[in-house]
């Protein structure tokens, strides 16, 4: 279903000796990445549009923040390196108001929330950028669903994505990641990732395709809430039909999936 960089890599070069047949090894790709959103299983939460809320006056203490981030890694064996910063892997992590919502600062707001840390994760944007600037489509939007998606043995490691990526979703991996996984804790049910490719929060679609909320949302208690955009009957559309939220730099069109009650 996927085509690996060295595959990806000898493509284009017979595509460049040629200089033919660029359009048709492009369009193999997309069929194949088509082809990958094809099979759903009868048990699976399916939406049009998924997205998540995330209520702030929920998280009373760091260990609510870290249950939700230790559920994530731990579900997708996402690697603890803190030797050097620039290595960090994250899916979910906490960034402060004025990082996370830049351009918002307000000197009069309330003092409590300029130290607030907010939980972030990819946004799974309605016009996701990062998927624009791919070269191998190794990040995709599912037409199914709306979720951004990562094949990491398509991605050749040219981090355009994480250039394009105006929130800082994506981490790559400088270094072999599997030593940093705690092997009595991995998933094995989960790939594990290899040095040079990049990752990200994929909405947990391995656990929707099994009729399971997002590991995060599971364990939030209530902090997460999770449903389709696109049904007004949903939890997702109850929240926001009643409460007041905002979404991290509104300003840049992308549409992103991810709103805070704060």
């Amino acid at each position: 279903m996927s085509i690996n960089r060295r595959e990806f890599l000898k493509m284009a070069g017979i595509t460049t000796i040629l200089g033919i047949g660029g359009v048709s090894a492009v369009q193999g790709v997309r069929n194949r990445v088509e082809a990958s959103q094809a099979s759903r299983a009868p048990e699976a939460l399916t939406a049009k549009r998924w997205a998540m809320v995330v209520d702030m006056s929920k998280f009373k203490s760091e260990e609510d923040y870290q249950k939700c981030i230790n559920a994530c890694h731990l579900s997708h064996n996402v690697p603890h390196i803190t030797d050097n910063p620039k290595h960090e892997i994250k899916w979910l992590w906490t960034e402060t108001y004025e990082h996370a919502f830049p351009g918002n600062e307000d000197k009069y707001r309330a003092e409590r929330f300029q130290h607030m840390p907010f939980l972030m994760l990819c946004n799974h944007c309605e016009n996701p950028p990062c998927v624009r600037v791919c070269p191998t489509q190794a990040t995709f939007k599912r037409k199914s669903d709306g979720i951004v998606m990562m094949d990491m043995h398509r991605c050749i490691g040219c981090r355009f994505c994480m250039a394009g990526c105006p929130y800082g979703a994506r981490s790559f991996n400088y270094k072999d990641p599997r030593p940093y996984i705690d092997g009595s804790k991995e998933n094995l049910e989960f790939p594990t990732r290899m040095k040079g490719v990049v990752e990200k929060c994929t909405l947990c679609y391995e656990r929707l395709a099994k009729g399971l909320q997002p590991a995060c949302v599971e364990v939030s208690n209530g902090a997460l809430i999770f449903g389709d955009l696109e049904d007004p009957n949903s939890a997702v559309r109850k929240v926001l039909s009643e409460r007041f939220t905002i979404r991290r730099k509104p300003e840049l069109g992308t549409g992103t999936s991810v709103y805070y009650i704060i």
